[in-house]
């Protein structure tokens, strides 16, 4: 009888152990194996081209002095951060739109439908409108200014205004994208009977929003915070490329695309 028991454990766990492999192996696969293999990479000298064992010469951690000692490195790495600062104000969009989105308004499914759209749009065509948006002359944005009298900037060609323009960009394209739709699916997840209780007790909106929504919707928060930074590291390439080309002076050039540049055209 114990070795049925413990013939039918096993088999129990063999099955769960061959659901988690198809993952498994992907995980591995596509993500553990090459970081592992760029982390061991990076202590070689490598051209990119030959592959051979006499290709590889061993420099130690002299590729990451090298990188810190370069100063263009820190600058596009503080550019980088600099663009991130845009996400604390994201999730203010995502959980804003998200709150009227959750309200019983008339047609609230054609309004959410609306305000997913941009995040669908194709992301070169987009780009193209936005560049036509910020042009200095003719642009949308400073013809909209000097109807009332100020004068608008050159908006991608000035080192004081193209990392604003970039990140204005950035919160209208995700207002309405995935932010959106989790914090959607969090507030939908708060019991009524919190907002009852408090209406009960006097509170308002701000106190409903403070003690209630706020801290039921915070693992939410925090997912988009970490994700976020973490895409704000990765991102930034396709915008960049093709609104400003890095420039003015390197003050819109990120990470992915000093990545790209010394990769593929230095």
């Amino acid at each position: 009888m114990a070795d049925e028991i413990k013939t039918s454990k096993a088999l129990k766990y063999l099955g769960c152990y061959l659901f988690l492999l198809p993952n498994a192996a992907m995980f591995v696969t596509f993500i553990l194996f090459p970081v592992i293999f760029s982390l061991g990479l990076s202590l070689f000298e490598w051209k990119g081209i030959e592959i051979s064992l006499t290709a590889f010469r061993f420099v130690g951690l002299n590729n990451f002095s090298g990188l810190i000692s370069n100063r263009y490195f820190w600058q596009y790495f503080g550019n980088t951060c600099f663009l991130m600062m845009s996400i604390p104000v994201m999730i203010g969009i995502h959980l804003g739109v998200a709150l009227v989105m959750n309200r019983g308004l008339k047609e609230v499914l054609a309004y959410r439908t609306i305000w997913f759209l941009p995040s669908v749009a194709a992301g070169v065509a987009m780009l193209l409108v936005w560049a036509w948006i910020y042009q200095a002359k003719g642009g949308l944005l400073n013809n909209m200014l000097a109807a009332i009298g100020i004068p608008g900037p050159n908006w991608l060609g000035s080192a004081h205004w193209a990392k604003p323009a970039l990140m204005t960009m950035t919160w209208w394209n995700s207002a309405g994208g995935m932010g959106m739709i989790l914090y959607l699916a969090a507030l939908q997840g708060v019991p009524q009977d919190y907002y009852d209780a408090a209406a009960i007790d006097g509170a308002g909106w701000w106190g409903k929003f403070r003690h209630i929504t706020w801290p039921m919707v915070s693992p939410t928060t925090f997912f988009m915070l970490i994700t976020g930074v973490i895409g704000g590291f990765q991102a930034g390439f396709t915008n960049v490329y093709v609104l400003t080309g890095g420039g003015p002076a390197g003050a819109t050039t990120t990470i992915s695309y000093y990545i790209y540049n010394n990769a593929y055209r230095d």
